[in-house]
């Protein structure tokens, strides 16, 4: 007898499967469009940037896990890591959360004169 999958499988699962799906639509929307749907996935506070969150949690339970033996301790520390990375990476992009809100609130007609184009130069801080 096969047993059902758990709801918080399923919800993975679909949360994977629509994520997915709106990046394809970005590739096709206006860029004021695009811009929008990306500030607010980006959101720091209530878009998938919580991810940041759900990474930390299953930190915790994995060096539980590692603590019993259940799980390697390079488990731990990968999810560790990549916990710390993301919040470096929500900080970076809480910068230019204004920036895209502002992108998004432009309405899709275009422009008479089109905004100057920006060198693309990155400087990372450490």
């Amino acid at each position: 007898m096969s047993h059902p999958t758990p709801y918080p499988v399923r919800l993975a699962d679909e949360i994977t499967r629509q994520l997915g799906q709106l990046a394809d639509h970005i590739s096709h929307l206006p860029p004021p469009q695009a811009a929008q749907v990306i500030a607010r996935v980006l959101d720091p506070d209530t878009g998938v940037l919580g991810v940041t969150h759900l990474v930390a949690t299953g930190s915790v339970f994995a060096k539980d896990q590692a603590e019993r033996g259940a799980l390697p301790a390079e488990v731990w520390l990968a999810l560790g890591r990549a916990s710390n990375e993301l919040g470096d990476i929500t900080l970076d992009l809480d910068e230019h959360k204004d920036a895209l809100q502002r992108v998004g609130a432009q309405p899709a007609t275009t422009a008479a004169k089109p905004p100057a184009p920006a060198p693309l130069v990155v400087r990372r801080r450490r």
